[in-house]
């Protein structure tokens, strides 16, 4: 909902609601509903006729004066999980089912917003590809490493693994290695593009680092209630890491975004980041075979870190699992052959193990996917933020949010002000609110929390 006189007219009608005995929380889920689907409240005794106002605003938006490009001509379905997700990143998931490519969409209970499609978005469509719904750090993964070392090991010989840990990546924008590791993927064929060519350099320098922001390198415990595959139920000292494709992948990123968007230049302002790319032109066939390629870069990212670290630890790989975000999966739903992209949002297929990670004070899960369709087989990311990354930074003093993890017994090596705890939502909640994505198999505790600095 945009602001104007809706607006007006919603807080207008927000004093009648809590005298007839609506709480605050009931208002504000009420009306968070009220913006995904108004016509479903157009009886409601509090709030139809904002309902009923929202409808025709939407109506007249999709008309030819507002929509001159002559694409937007219906709406694909799609659902959201999640009762207290922003009405701008709602909004944005509208305008992305306005699409003429869209096919279906949904929005995860860890949903806030982004560029183009929101945080936490999911969105199939037919036959192309959206630089923006899959994301600026394509193929952001996480990777999950249960080692052979006691648990006791995290206080025995915490100073080994800090030292270990301090050595073995680098954290930060623009951070590289002196003497660039080798993999396989700096040898596959880079110079299909010229945006693709320009980046191999950047990116041979920053494979087996971590970004800035949420990316992290943590060792805590994992605790497992059942066994699993070969693992034995119990608890284990693990190593959870979350990065992406670096400096290489938000090169790539920013170039076919503008082709997109060139493409598309009638798009209405709200929708200028969706710009696609049919999968049948030249530009489209390279962003795909771009995607793929960061796919396996930030794959080997991962890859390098756990090794160096295990290496340096001389500890054995007991398990080891890993899963992308910010990726576009060609897949089947309802017999349809579709583009699905999950930017911030896990596949949940049956059966499928994925990761899902709180904050650098709460707990992360192992999961198992259940395979709903109305979510396009997907689940949240993560816990999701609260707030921006400016305004956490204005709210919370460092030494405050020091002593309430010196209290949890979590070591914070370093991090931003921008990554606290109070930054991000309740992931239990986040959890519960998505039962019918995900079974939780095992829980994550983070102990030492390596992130970059501001």
């Amino acid at each position: 909902m945009q602001s104007g006189p809706l607006v007006k007219l919603a807080l207008s009608l927000m004093g009648p609601a809590t005298k007839a005995g609506l709480k605050k929380k009931q208002i504000t889920g009420r009306l968070q509903n009220l913006v995904a689907a108004p016509d479903a409240f157009l009886d409601d005794p509090h709030f139809g006729a904002l309902a009923k106002a929202l409808l025709e605003q939407r109506a007249a938006e999709s008309s030819p004066a507002f929509a001159p490009y002559g694409e937007l001509e219906s709406d694909a379905p799609w659902r959201m999980w999640g009762s207290d997700i922003d009405p701008a990143a709602i909004e944005q998931m509208q305008n992305a089912c306005r699409l003429p490519v869209a096919v279906q969409g949904a929005l995860m209970p860890d949903a806030h917003v982004g560029y183009g499609l929101p945080i936490g978005g999911v969105l199939a469509v037919d036959n192309a590809v959206i630089p923006y719904a899959v994301g600026v750090d394509i193929a952001c993964r996480m990777m999950l490493t249960v080692i052979d070392m006691p648990v006791n090991s995290l206080e025995r010989h915490r100073d080994e693994l800090i030292r270990v840990l301090e050595s073995q990546t680098l954290f930060g924008a623009g951070r590289e290695f002196a003497k660039p590791h080798d993999h396989p993927v700096m040898h596959e064929d880079w110079d299909f593009c010229q945006a693709v060519a320009k980046a191999k350099s950047k990116a041979r320098g920053q494979l087996g680092t971590s970004g800035s922001g949420n990316h992290f390198v943590d060792y805590g415990t994992l605790t497992l209630p059942e066994a699993m595959d070969d693992l034995p139920a119990g608890t284990y000292l693990a190593i959870l890491s979350h990065s992406g494709s670096r400096g290489a992948g938000s090169t790539i990123a920013d170039h076919f975004s503008k082709v997109a968007r060139d493409l598309h230049k009638g798009l209405p302002r709200q929708m200028q980041h969706l710009g696609w790319l049919p999968l049948d032109c030249d530009a489209g066939r390279e962003y795909w075979r771009a995607m793929h390629l960061m796919g396996m870069y930030a794959a080997a990212n991962h890859e390098i870190i756990h090794r160096k670290l295990t290496r340096a630890l001389k500890s054995e790989v007991l398990f080891q699992m890993e899963n992308h975000h910010n990726f576009a999966w060609r897949e089947t739903h309802g017999g349809r052959d579709v583009i699905v992209h999950r930017k911030g949002a896990t596949p949940a297929g049956i059966g499928v193990l994925g990761m899902i990670p709180g904050s650098m004070a709460s707990p992360g899960f192992l999961v198992r996917g259940k395979g709903e369709a109305a979510s396009l087989n997907s689940a949240a990311h993560g816990a999701g933020r609260l707030m921006s990354r400016s305004e956490a930074k204005n709210r919370f003093a460092w030494s405050n949010v020091k002593r309430e993890l010196d209290a949890a017994g979590i070591t914070v090596l370093s991090a931003g002000t921008d990554e606290v705890p109070g930054a991000y939502k309740d992931i239990h909640k986040v959890m519960r609110e998505q039962v019918d994505l995900v079974e939780i198999i095992a829980r994550f505790d983070p102990k030492i929390v390596k992130m970059a600095r501001d």
